[in-house]
């Protein structure tokens, strides 16, 4: 049974960091594309971040870029997202997701078969 667990949410000030971890287990995660995505109160479930398990090739949002860092490590069958210089805009619940097909990335959750429950990440102005 796949599973994908989100941890390190939590409430920063502007400006700050935090780092969010997605545990995933029960299948070969090798041939995926992990992704995060956030979704605020009241709005639609946004892309943030994507990265193809195989190669580390990586995918951001353009809200994201330059400050947020997608990254895995292969031993712990984990994805991390680094935020930096966060803004209240971040604000939301973030979310891990596994999608099978590898081929592109894309900011499409359609086709992330895999989620998690996610994690709160609340930023204060």
């Amino acid at each position: 049974q796949v599973q994908l667990v989100e941890s390190g949410g939590g409430l920063v000030q502007a400006g700050g960091s935090l780092r969010l971890s997605c545990a995933a287990s029960g299948r070969a995660f090798s041939t995926y594309i992990m992704g995060w995505f956030r979704q605020a109160p009241g709005k639609e479930r946004d892309f943030v971040a994507s990265i193809r398990w195989s190669d580390a090739s990586t995918y951001y949002g353009d809200s994201v870029k330059g400050r947020f860092t997608i990254s895995r490590d292969n031993a712990k069958n984990t994805v991390y997202l680094q935020m930096n210089s966060l803004k209240p805009e971040d604000t939301a619940v973030y979310y891990c997701a596994a999608r099978s097909d590898s081929r592109w990335h894309t900011t499409s959750s359609l086709g992330f078969g895999y989620w998690g429950q996610g994690t709160q990440v609340t930023v204060s102005s």
